[in-house]
């Protein structure tokens, strides 16, 4: 025994190898894939993997495991998730061999007109507190997941959360590093310290949390029904505190509520299929860069070269002027969705790319009429579910109502009260929403459901995953630990307009030649260590008749499976 450990050392010497080095693989990739033949759940935290998997384990499906984890997430990872933020999902269902879309956004207040900006001298609608509140779609999207492929009681499923809410869990490291930064400028808004700050202070990392009014709250629902949320005392409870502190969100605001099915939609990238969800979400804009990098020989530039990354980054600046003056929602907006995804489009939008020069500025097209939890589980029985959802700014408004243990969301932000803009604020309207869950077949069968969390870095991320998978051939831990890039600096749906060329983010890990080259191209380089995402992802192998799971080593998530 103690001559193979000198023999592996020798070996180590000589090529060089350090301890953190791999034999297999890209020397990028933190661990290898898990590969299981029944299940398998990847999430932003293990405790709420493990949930997943439990419940798969019980007989429910992946439909049933997703929710169940959403909610273990609520609360566990409250500094991205829960019940008072919003939902989008991708379901593959195995019966129907169909990918259905789920858009469980909420909309703004009814009572709340665009005068009330107007009339108080408000020119963009605040952050934090009540006014950005919306309605938190998330539960209803649980319903509506339930109702259509949900298989255990809602009993069943919420148990796992009941039971860490209740007894406590300890708090993961990167979790309790955001929990502080928030609850620093939080802990003023009313009932937020008193959930999230027990002693005064949030919990650091491995300290156990727990949130009896959580508990409370997520046992009326197991008892009662997910739509005991909006239509008993939990939402008369959210209206009462809202009145009684200067909102505008109401129990008819949540009554009202439904969540809505939606048609994905879709791009070919060199034989596979992207699929994402329609706007008042950005995912198209993923859709738009494929389209355009489709045009170039990607595969043939290599990756982290500063011709790629140039490409890639040019393709977003021009997809991203399109999400500024377009992505709103549809039920107030015509919305040329088909056009701004077409083949067509995309080369008239590259006659605009200088192959050798970063843009100041690109000018939205004009196409022809004809910090956020992502998760995503795969069953035995072959359904798949994408699923993404999201207080936003972290931990929301910091309006937490009384006596329930969740935060509201205020994606209310989003909108712009620019007159006249796609995305102009009106009561009962969905804002821009920033979060999409991505899923890719391959001739009719499904491959991958993953997602990238992170704002603006979402639709940049996707297309960096798609990419890494088909055109560099990396295997699916691989694609989400490389090196990645973030462009910041194009106009937003909220109408504020870029400056200059805007900042090029990029990981450690690039080739320093290729960095100069891109300064050189016009690019402004910044290095950091944050804002690239959070991956998660599941393939199934069609071949062998396995799923391999993936999580990237940027957040505290685990894939596993059985």
């Amino acid at each position: 025994m103690k001559s193979i450990f000198v023999y592996i050392f020798t070996l180590l010497l000589v090529f060089g190898l350090q301890a953190q080095d791999r034999l297999t693989g890209k020397q990028f990739a933190t661990r290898s894939e898990v590969i299981a033949r029944h299940g398998m759940a990847a999430t932003s935290q293990p405790l709420a993997t493990q949930a997943a998997l439990d419940i798969l384990k019980k007989g429910g499906n992946a439909i049933d495991a997703a929710i169940a984890a959403n909610a273990v997430l609520g609360l566990m990872e409250p500094t991205g998730s829960g019940m008072g933020g919003d939902l989008f999902a991708i379901v593959w269902d195995a019966k129907t061999r169909q990918l259905y879309g789920l858009n469980s956004s909420g909309p703004s207040p009814k009572s709340l007109t665009i005068d009330y900006f107007k009339e108080n001298n408000i020119e963009k609608i605040p952050a934090l507190g009540p006014l950005p509140v919306s309605v938190p779609g998330c539960v209803d999207g649980w319903n509506e997941l339930h109702k259509k492929f949900g298989s255990l009681s809602e009993e069943e499923i919420l148990s796992p959360a009941i039971e860490y809410a209740t007894n406590g869990f300890p708090v993961s490291e990167l979790i309790a590093y955001y929990w502080n930064r928030n609850a620093n400028y939080l802990k003023d808004y009313p009932g937020f310290a008193e959930v999230y700050m027990p002693d005064g202070k949030s919990p650091a990392k491995g300290e156990v949390f727990k949130n009896p009014f959580l508990a409370e709250t997520l046992s009326i629902l197991a008892k009662k029904g997910f739509r005991a949320f909006y239509e008993g005392e939990i939402a008369k409870t959210i209206g009462k505190y809202m009145e009684q502190n200067g909102g505008f969100l109401s129990y008819k605001d949540l009554k009202n509520y439904h969540a809505e099915w939606v048609e994905p939609v879709t791009t070919n990238y060199h034989g596979y299929d992207v699929w994402e969800l329609p706007p008042n979400g950005q995912g198209i804009a993923a859709l738009q860069m494929l389209n355009m990098l489709e045009a170039y020989d990607v595969a043939a530039m290599g990756f982290g070269s500063a011709e790629y990354l140039h490409l890639l980054t040019e393709a977003k600046k021009l997809a991203f002027e399109d999400r500024a003056k377009f992505y709103a929602d549809p039920a107030f907006n015509d919305i040329p969705v088909e056009e701004l995804i077409s083949k067509e489009y995309a080369s008239e939008r590259l006659e605009l790319y200088n192959e050798n020069k970063a843009s100041r500025y690109y000018p939205a097209g004009q196409p022809e009429k004809g910090n956020t939890i992502y998760l995503t589980v795969a069953d035995k029985d072959g359904n798949m579910i994408s699923l993404i959802q999201s207080n936003y700014r972290g931990m929301g408004s910091g309006m937490t109502p009384t006596g329930l243990g969740f935060v509201l969301q205020d994606r209310g932000e989003l909108f712009t009260l620019e007159e006249g803009h796609f995305n102009t604020y009106e009561p009962g309207k969905r804002p821009f929403h920033t979060i999409i869950p991505a899923f890719i077949t391959k001739d009719g069968k499904p491959w991958v459901s993953f997602g990238v969390m992170g704002g603006a870095m979402q639709p940049q991320g996707h297309t960096q995953i798609v990419v890494n998978l088909v055109d560099f051939g990396m295997n699916l831990q691989e694609a989400g630990d490389a090196p990645r890039i973030r462009h910041d600096g194009s106009s937003e749906p909220t109408g504020e307009r870029m400056e200059g060329t805007g900042w090029l983010n990029m990981e450690t890990g690039f080739d320093k030649e290729e960095v100069l080259k891109l300064m050189k191209m016009g690019h402004k380089i910044k290095s950091s260590v944050g804002g690239y995402g959070g991956y998660q992802a599941i393939m199934w192998d069609d071949k062998n008749k396995v799923y391999y799971g993936a999580s990237e080593s940027r957040k505290d998530g685990q894939a596993s499976g059985y």
